[in-house]
């Protein structure tokens, strides 16, 4: 099992079951981190973590405040897909990183990036 990431002509393959995908929030500046799995249903987030709050960034109901980062389990089903944008507002990319191996997409303006389990059709 492992996940594609589809960015512009680029496909980049991650052997992996699990990943982390990261980023900073463009206007409050904080870091946001989501641990994904990849299931046969698809991709399921299992955890998420916020490096503080602000406007719009409130902590969910059940969230737990550990070495500043606000931690929750999200309940919702797994995607098919993460379908993931640049507004050319941000200060940085998305971060992937699982099995040890980091990769860094999305830091120009407008460039579409997809994760999705690989199958057959993107291999």
């Amino acid at each position: 099992m492992g996940i594609c990431i589809l960015a512009g002509a680029k496909t980049v393959t991650l052997a992996v079951s699990a990943f982390t995908l990261a980023w900073t929030h463009s206007v409050e500046k904080v870091t946001w981190q989501e641990d994904w799995q990849v299931t046969d249903t698809g991709l399921r987030i299992v955890e998420a973590r916020v490096k503080g709050s602000g406007a719009g960034m409130e902590p969910p109901e059940g969230a737990v405040l550990r070495d500043g980062w606000w931690i929750y389990e999200p309940q919702v089903k797994p995607v098919e897909r993460l379908s993931l944008a640049s507004s050319g507002a941000t200060v940085s990319g998305w971060e992937i990183c699982g099995g040890g191996d980091c990769l860094t997409v999305g830091t120009e303006q407008g460039a579409a990036i997809v994760v999705e389990p690989c199958g057959e059709s993107n291999q």
